[in-house]
């Protein structure tokens, strides 16, 4: 019998991941500042301190390096952690663990062990958090071999690839938008995965194909909805895993469309579009491009704390209406 689908948040569907593999495996457990009791910054844990109790729903100490620390400790002798930081933002706190420890112990250590930890990072501007509480800094760690990188856009796939890095044996990082915990969608109830690695084509078009991650998925579908109108047939493709990259559903998306336009809310410089862009351009794709490739990404600047000023740094609906219009029709 198939599982019953219902209308979960986003940060249900988050919650309800975690419950199922705490579950499944007494070896999974949560860390995180204010996770307990209080129910997570953003009431992502919700309940689950009463449901498992605080020694398997663990409330830290204000120190993201000591924790992540303990986290990749506990994984490598058999648990399996998942640890939140409060904002993505401050993983920079903790990149000693990250970036020397986590991604790299299975390669120094010649495979003999592994890694299993989850990190959760909170992430993204449109919350009037200011500049060290907005950034989109999932192209650092995706520029680190050894981790594991994703960016679920819907309630689905926020509980399938939670479930899926729960399963990995090595370390997966997983960047959440802010704005998406409150976005509802059908989830089904039980264990499923949802695969690390794997786009997934959200539109079909034949005359340019967007490539976005997390909520500008969102965005580039409302985009694509209103270009409609005027005959202009966008296929959007959401990346969701950062690392690994699915190149090949780019690549094929490309191929049928021959324009390339990347959304994303981090800086644009040295940002995902980027890696895009070169991964198209050294393909076999590129001969079938009628047009340059557009990076549509954040502004050169810290996220301000100003609202209508927040929202002017980072793509919107507009913008991207704007530059696939001048794509399609030949301005650029």
């Amino acid at each position: 019998m198939d599982a019953m689908v219902r209308e979960l948040s986003y940060a249900q569907a988050i919650q309800e991941a975690m419950a199922i593999a705490m579950d499944m495996d007494e070896r999974v457990f949560l860390m995180g500042e204010d996770i307990g009791v209080y129910g997570g910054a953003f009431q992502v844990t919700g309940d689950l301190v009463d449901r498992f109790g605080t020694e398997r729903v663990i409330d830290t100490p204000i120190s993201e390096l000591g924790g992540a620390g303990v986290a990749v400790g506990a994984a490598l002798t058999g648990m399996r952690p998942i640890f939140e930081f409060q904002f993505s933002d401050f993983a920079t706190l903790a990149m000693e663990q990250i970036v020397n420890q986590a991604a790299k112990m299975r390669f120094m250590l010649g495979g003999e062990v592994s890694v299993p930890v989850v990190m959760r990072f909170p992430a993204g501007s449109g919350t009037g958090a200011a500049a060290q509480h907005s950034q989109s800094l999932e192209a650092w760690l995706g520029h680190v071999p050894g981790l594991k990188v994703i960016q679920p856009a819907t309630p689905y796939d926020a509980k399938g690839m939670l479930l899926a890095a729960v399963a990995d044996p090595d370390p997966v990082m997983i960047f959440e938008h802010k704005l998406l915990y409150k976005m509802k969608g059908p989830v089904p109830e039980g264990y499923y995965t949802v695969p690390i690695g794997k786009a997934d084509i959200r539109r079909e078009g034949r005359d340019l194909t967007i490539v976005a991650t997390s909520i500008m998925v969102h965005k580039a579908l409302d985009a694509a909805a209103a270009l409609e109108a005027e005959g202009i047939d966008i296929e959007v493709v959401d990346l969701r895993t950062i690392r690994p990259m699915d190149k090949q559903t780019v690549i094929d998306s490309v191929k049928k469309t021959s324009r390339l336009m990347c959304v994303y809310e981090a800086v644009k410089t040295l940002g995902i579009g980027a890696e895009v862009s070169a991964m198209i351009a050294e393909s076999e794709a590129f001969d079938y491009l009628d047009a340059p490739i557009v990076r549509l990404g954040g502004a050169e600047t810290p996220i301000p704390y100003n609202p209508e000023l927040e929202k002017a740094v980072v793509p919107q609906v507009p913008d991207i209406i704007a530059a696939a219009r001048d794509l399609v029709r030949g301005v650029r």
